[in-house]
């Protein structure tokens, strides 16, 4: 089966995009005790769905608070598909524009925008929100993103969000597994009777149960144990997928893999102190970089 579309939420906080996906999906991404506490999302939550099409949906839930921007920057690398969540009574707000930014430089290549709460205002409201969110992406690249209004409580617009996506997942062309193995680790964790778990997006290639791996850049070996993709047992960990790697081996012990490391081939392994970059300011961002 081709991997699956994924799709990373994006939205100021309190816009209503966990709601969303939980009403697309039937499952609540929220899965901390203090993000249930405090209603509000934290870290990367995760769900996939079936759609009816050749491949399925898997979202990424990132936060919206500015608190927890490094969060929501781990989860949405490598995506296929971004699901901007504007509210129609508040409109675009300062984690919209931030996230939008952030999504724009990432080279995310499509946009869906859902106008949420549309239950909440009137309809003078509601075209003028529409008009708010047509002016924002004027001068972008996601111009021509469909908006979709919402009333998740009630189911309003949801259906035909879905089935939007269902057809998205058609269009794109699944990614080659061509180069070496790299996976871009957004959890870590121990887990009971099975040891070291990583998460993360493969970005490229592909690794097998078995498999040699370096977890980068600290230089640590390990090998694959198991693989779960899309939530269920797999031998292989593909570009385009989101995958759970459980690692084996001694040198875990003195590196533990953390956010921000990489797994990799073997090959693909090669740490340096030195790079060129590129830098670009955004227009709203500081007049000078010190």
């Amino acid at each position: 089966a081709p991997p699956p579309v994924t799709v990373a939420t994006a939205a100021h906080v309190d816009h209503g995009k966990t709601s969303l996906v939980r009403a697309l999906t039937g499952i609540d991404t929220d899965r901390l005790a203090e993000e249930k506490r405090r209603g509000l999302s934290i870290d990367l939550g995760f769900a996939y769905a079936d759609f009816g099409g050749a491949r399925r949906i898997g979202f990424v839930d990132v936060p919206g608070h500015e608190r927890f921007v490094r969060n929501m920057l781990a989860g949405v690398g490598g995506v296929d598909l971004a699901l901007l969540v504007i509210a129609a009574d508040d409109g675009p707000m300062p984690q919209t524009h931030e996230h939008l930014a952030i999504l724009r430089l990432l080279g995310v290549p499509r946009c869906v925008v859902a106008l949420t709460k549309i239950d909440r205002v009137a309809p003078d409201r509601m075209r003028q929100a529409g008009r708010d969110v047509a002016a924002l992406l004027a001068a972008g690249p996601y111009a021509q993103a469909p908006v979709f209004p919402l009333a998740t409580p009630s189911g309003d617009g949801v259906a035909t969000l879905r089935e939007h996506l269902r057809e998205a997942g058609e269009a794109l062309a699944a990614r080659t597994g061509t180069g070496h193995f790299r996976l871009a680790v957004d959890r870590s964790f121990a887990a009971a009777g099975a040891g070291r778990v990583v998460t993360g997006m493969v970005l490229s290639g592909a690794a097998r149960v078995g498999d040699a791996v370096v977890v980068s850049p600290g230089g640590a070996a390990a090998r694959v144990r198991a693989i779960h993709a899309q939530n269920e047992s797999a031998e292989w960990a593909r570009a385009g997928e989101r995958c759970a790697l459980n690692l084996a081996g001694l040198e875990l012990r003195r590196t533990e893999p953390a956010r921000g490391d990489w797994i990799v081939a073997p090959e693909a392994h090669a740490p340096t102190t030195r790079l060129d970059v590129q830098i670009e300011v955004l227009a709203d961002g500081p007049p000078a970089l010190t």
